[in-house]
C-alpha cells in the first residue's frame, strides 16, 4: 500500500476515474445494442446521433481508440441504412 500523501491521493483518484470510464463504457455498449435492436428505421436513424456522440466523447476521454471510435459509428451507420 501506498505512503506517501501524494500516491495515497492518486491511488483514490484512479479507482474515482475507472468507476466513471466503467459506468461510460457501459452505458454506450448498452445504448449500442438498444441501437442494434431497433427495426423501425426512423426510430434508428434519431437514435443514431445520441449513440455516435457517446462513442466520441468516450474516444475524446481516452476510454476507448479513435480509431475504435471510427469503426464503431461506421458500423452502426450502414446497419442504420441498411434497415428497410
Amino acid at each position: 500500500m501506498a505512503n506517501h500523501q501524494a500516491t495515497k491521493k492518486d491511488v483514490r483518484q484512479a479507482a474515482k476515474r475507472r468507476e466513471k470510464n466503467r459506468y461510460q463504457g457501459k452505458t454506450t455498449r448498452n445504448a449500442i445494442r438498444d441501437l442494434k435492436a431497433v427495426t423501425d428505421k426512423a426510430a434508428a436513424a434519431g437514435k443514431l446521433p445520441e449513440v455516435i456522440a457517446m462513442i466520441d466523447k468516450m474516444a475524446k476521454n481516452g476510454i476507448i481508440h479513435k480509431n475504435k471510435a471510427s469503426n464503431l459509428k461506421s458500423k452502426l451507420a450502414i446497419r442504420v441504412n441498411k434497415i428497410a
